[in-house]
This record gives structure tokens, sequence and C-alpha cells, in this order.
């Protein structure tokens, strides 16, 4: 007699450890503790267990940690130095090929890992168990690697700047499945700890409806937003007389448009319709549309209420059929979709 299967989350953190983080060294290990923490107290509220297994790269990889029960976690204090290169590729192959040889028996089990670096891969041809010898063989090793991975295992990468993104997607890390995070300060360490947190949050919640894995980790959308969130969240509708709604009929750069209709243009003060996955930076302003009745929501809360960290996240439209999201512009170039909607405050 078969009863319901028990949700086993395997979490592991694969730490960059290389020299130019010794700054960072102890907020590293601040932050990788709290987002222990974190875990083990949804592990409980969401009954799912959550397994936690820890890497640390330099020039080469070590496992400092396998697979332990997330309520019995130690302190990384002891377990992370900083010290020499970055082998980068080399972390994300030996992590996930060790944690494959994890058994999955009786369970519905997930591999989610979040590797964190401040830098660019520069050793990983030179370890001691590398597959390939030459930077460009291994970069097409963990481009098979995350190509053939089964659904339920998440790859997820947090880069420094540009330049680390693309070298993310080149190794064949999905597009939302890489963020960036400012490697220049403690804040930025805090600031990725966060987006970090948030899309584990995602990930488990998910894991409850059924979803095994995810190729967009980092993405943040609007399926969360309905009358109970927004009342909960404090959200009160702004004055009519402060906004007016204006469609948009034909491509046009939104100062132009504005202006067009008989408006006068205000940087900061156009809206516009939310139509396709993009980023959104901190400061961008949000504001809810409730379709039915024309009222529009604005404020810290409607950042909040779509679980917008105070860092740039991708940010997907998704479906809704009562809620329309509006993203704040402050370019006057920015080029409007038609058969949208521009939203202008007062």
């Amino acid at each position: 007699m078969s009863g319901k299967q028990n949700y086993i989350n395997h979490v592991a953190l694969v730490l960059d450890a290389s020299s130019s983080m010794s700054r960072l060294s102890r907020k590293v290990v601040e932050v990788a503790d709290q987002q222990i923490a974190y875990l083990a107290r949804r592990s409980e509220e969401l009954d799912q267990e959550t397994r936690v297994t820890v890497y640390v790269f330099a020039d080469d990889v070590h496992c400092v940690i396998y697979d332990k029960d997330v309520l019995r976690m130690p302190s990384l204090e002891r377990l992370y130095r900083a010290g020499g290169m970055t082998a980068l590729l080399a972390a994300a192959l030996k992590s996930q090929r060790e944690l494959a040889q994890t058994a999955q028996l009786y369970g519905d089990h997930s591999f989610l890992t979040f590797v964190l670096t401040d830098g660019q891969e520069n050793a990983s041809h030179r370890c001691a168990d590398a597959p390939a010898r030459n930077p460009r063989e291994m970069v097409e090793a963990v481009s098979r690697m995350i190509a053939t991975q089964e659904d339920n295992w998440t790859l997820a990468v947090l880069v420094p700047d540009q330049r680390g993104r693309r070298e993310a997607m080149q190794c064949g890390f999905p597009d939302d499945n890489i963020a960036i995070w400012d490697a220049t300060s403690t804040r930025g360490l805090e600031e990725a700890g966060q987006v970090i947190r948030q899309a584990t949050d995602k990930f488990m919640e998910g894991r409850a409806q059924g979803i095994r894995g995810s190729r967009a980790v980092f993405s943040v959308g609007a399926e969360a937003v309905n009358r109970d969130t927004i009342e909960a969240a404090g959200l009160t509708p702004v004055n009519p007389s402060e906004y007016a709604l204006i469609p948009v009929a034909r491509p046009a750069a939104i100062r132009e448009w504005v202006v067009e209709s008989g408006h006068t243009y205000r940087t900061g003060g156009a809206f516009y319709q939310l139509s396709k996955s993009e980023k959104i930076q901190a400061r961008k302003r949000i504001a809810v549309l409730e379709k039915g009745t024309d009222r529009v929501y604005t404020g810290p809360e409607a950042r909040a209420l779509l679980g917008l960290p105070d860092v740039e996240v991708r940010v997907t439209p998704d479906h809704n059929e009562d809620f329309t999201i509006f993203v704040q512009s402050t370019s006057v170039n920015r080029k409007l979709v038609p058969n949208t909607r521009l939203l202008l405050m007062g």
C-alpha cells in the first residue's frame, strides 16, 4: 500500500572562494548561514524535507558539507576560506556530477543549485579532476551537462556583470537562471542573498504544486496578484483624477505618444504595460491595474505584492484575467507595444 510521496529538496550552494572574495569572507558566511536558517524555517512550514550541500571553489573545488539535513546544519564560519583563482566551471561540473550520485528512492526528489561568483573563470582546466585540459572544452562540457539534466534539476548562477552573464549563457545556463549581483560591497552580497532567498521560496512553493525543476528560477511573475493579496499588502486605489489610461494604437516612442495624445510628458510619470519578460531595476515604480474597474494601485507595496526585491530582477507578465502590471519608464524613447495601454500618473 503506497502513500503520498515526500517532497525532498536537495539544495546546494557553490561559493566562490577565490582571493578577490577575501574582503567579503565574513559576509559570505553570514549570508549563507541566513539562507540556511531560512531554508530550515520554510521546510518546516511547507512540510518539505530539505538537505543542503555546500561547495567552495578557488584553485580547486571542495565539498565541505554533503546532503545534510537543513535542521542540523553547522555555520560555515570554519569551512569557508578565500584564496586562489576561480575554477568556476569545474565547480559547476563537480557539484552536479556528485549530487547526481545521491539516492532518489521513495520520494519526490528535486535538486536546486546556486553558484555564486565575483569574477570570471580562469582555473578550471587546471583542476585535478577536470574533464578537459583547455577552457573551450570546459565550456562545452558544462553546456552538455546542463542540456542533458533531468527535469528535476535546476542550476542557477549569480555573476558580477554583463560579461559574466554572456559567459554563463555560452555555458548553457538558461537566461532566467542567471542573475547579476553587485560584487563590490557587502550590501551587494546581502542583496544577492535576498535574490537567492526569494528564488528558493518561489521554488519550494512551486514544488507543492507539482513543479520539479525550473529554467526561470530568477523570474518573478504576476500570478500572485489578486484581490486578496492586494488587500493583504495594504494597497489602496489611486484617486482616478490623478491618472489617465491611453490606448496605444501603433509602435511609438513613449514621449512621442504622450504628446500626440494631447498630454504633457513628465519624466517618470509614464508607465508602460508589461507585455514580455524583462528586467526591472530596483528604482522602478510598479503600478497594478484592475481590469474590470480600471482602478490603479501603486507605491512600494506594489513591488512587494509581486515579490520584487530591492535589486534588478526579471519579471514576466504571465496570464492574469483580472490584473495588468505597469512599469515606470524613465526613458523618453521607450518603444510602446501596439494594443497595450499607457498609464500616466499625475
